[in-house]
């Protein structure tokens, strides 16, 4: 075996101290990260559940000392997200596969993709002032309605990125194959691409849902929030994120309670939406075997 030079001998034990010295650095940083982490979460564990009980899924929000609970705003989150998601899911798939497999490198694509990217990095804020003015202030009133276009519009650019990302790693053959059987454009695309890629879209959706379940600046400016009951469209509706912003800043204990409760609930919900998104993907991609 040829003998290495000293020159050469000094720069391999130099780039093997590099790169144990980067490998450490990245496990310091992954390990500080984890016990942020676990310190938000044991936070939100420890003062949430001394506030959880019954009452807080079957009661509505009221006055300190009358025994309220959550009940209107989980209900008015779950309906302002769902829509939400119902409207904003549709709406981002159509763009990605627009991007995708129509449009692909043309002007008007890039154009909708720089666009696309405008919004997905836009300040929430901004899109529920912009909700207001196009669905609040020409009706006179704030509405569950607005609330879940604004939730519609954050959600929208998430899934149609992760949609073009997902269906570009489509292998190529798959469509070949499908023109070469006799099939036309959009037969490939909703027979053969789609499906295949499924998968990640739904992780897309799902990733989605979990971003705009914890949102509050949109709400603020659209649903406004309601401390009775409602589950009218039309009118202002209740939600998680407003209650926990209204609750958190109060002098009453029972109210900062009933807001770390909240908060764990975003917080299990979202965790919970992040693993089946993980689930989901893993066992669509062992059938596919991609």
């Amino acid at each position: 075996m040829k003998q290495l030079s000293p020159a050469t001998r000094a720069r391999y034990f130099r780039r093997q101290l590099v790169d144990r010295l980067m490998g450490g650095l990245c496990m310091l940083a992954a390990g500080i990260g984890l016990a942020l982490l676990g310190l938000i979460l044991w936070m939100l564990f420890s003062k949430g559940l001394g506030g959880l009980s019954l009452s807080v899924f079957t009661n509505s929000m009221a006055q300190p000392g009358a025994g309220g609970g959550l009940a209107n705003a989980i209900v008015g989150s779950i309906i302002q997200v769902g829509l939400g998601a119902m409207i904003g899911a549709p709406l981002g798939m159509m763009v990605g596969v627009y991007l995708s497999e129509v449009g692909k490198e043309s002007k008007f694509a890039s154009v909708v993709r720089f666009v696309n990217d405008i919004l997905l990095s836009a300040p929430s804020v901004l899109i529920g002032l912009f909700v207001y003015q196009i669905a609040v202030e020409p009706f006179g009133g704030f509405s569950g309605f607005a609330g879940a276009i604004s939730l519609a519009l954050i959600a929208m650019p998430i899934v149609a990125r992760t949609t073009e990302d997902i269906l570009r790693l489509v292998p190529q053959a798959y469509r070949d194959g499908a023109v070469a059987l006799g099939s036309r454009e959009n037969e490939v695309v909703r027979k053969v691409v789609l499906p295949a890629a499924f998968g990640g879209i739904l992780t897309g959706v799902l990733l989605a849902v979990a971003r705009i379940a914890g949102e509050t600046a949109p709400l603020l400016f659209t649903s406004l929030g309601n401390t009775n009951w409602s589950t009218d469209m039309t009118q202002p509706m209740a939600s998680l994120p407003i209650a926990i912003y209204r609750y958190a800043g109060s002098a009453y204990d029972e109210w900062v309670s009933l807001a770390w409760t909240g908060a764990m609930l975003i917080t299990v919900g979202v965790l919970l939406l992040n693993i089946l998104s993980r689930f989901s993907h893993a066992a669509v991609a062992g059938k596919t075997g991609g």
